[in-house]
């Protein structure tokens, strides 16, 4: 069973970026999609992003089309998301998860803790 671990998260001006990672262990990572997810504090936990498991497919959630990228590199076990031109609504808890279907991402497997994103305007 694999196990995601985030990393990268941090506090940054509106406009700036960050990279995240999403490191995994286990056996399997390079069979699975891998999709980010955020929960910003009193709402649900939506979708962000999901990679495809070799990397050649990618789908974004419409408020981050354009200005995240999301990718992977299998060789080193990990997932990526880039985030650009970022905004205070993008303030939340990021976490990575493998995932099933792609039109609508369903993670499995348990949460990890996720790493802290905050954008100051």
């Amino acid at each position: 069973q694999v196990q995601l671990i985030e990393s990268g998260g941090g506090l940054v001006q509106a406009g700036g970026s960050l990279r995240l990672s999403c490191a995994a262990s286990g056996r399997g990572f390079s069979s699975y999609h891998i999709a980010w997810f955020r929960q910003a504090s009193g709402k649900e936990r939506e979708f962000v992003a999901v990679i495809s498991w070799n990397g050649g497919s990618t789908s974004y959630a419409g408020p981050v089309k354009g200005r995240f990228t999301i990718s992977r590199d299998n060789a080193k076990n990990t997932v990526y998301l880039q985030m650009n031109s970022l905004k205070p609504e993008d303030t939340a808890v990021y976490y990575c998860a493998p995932t099933t279907g792609w039109t609508r991402p369903r993670p499995f497997g348990s949460w990890g803790q996720g790493t802290q994103v905050t954008v100051s305007s």
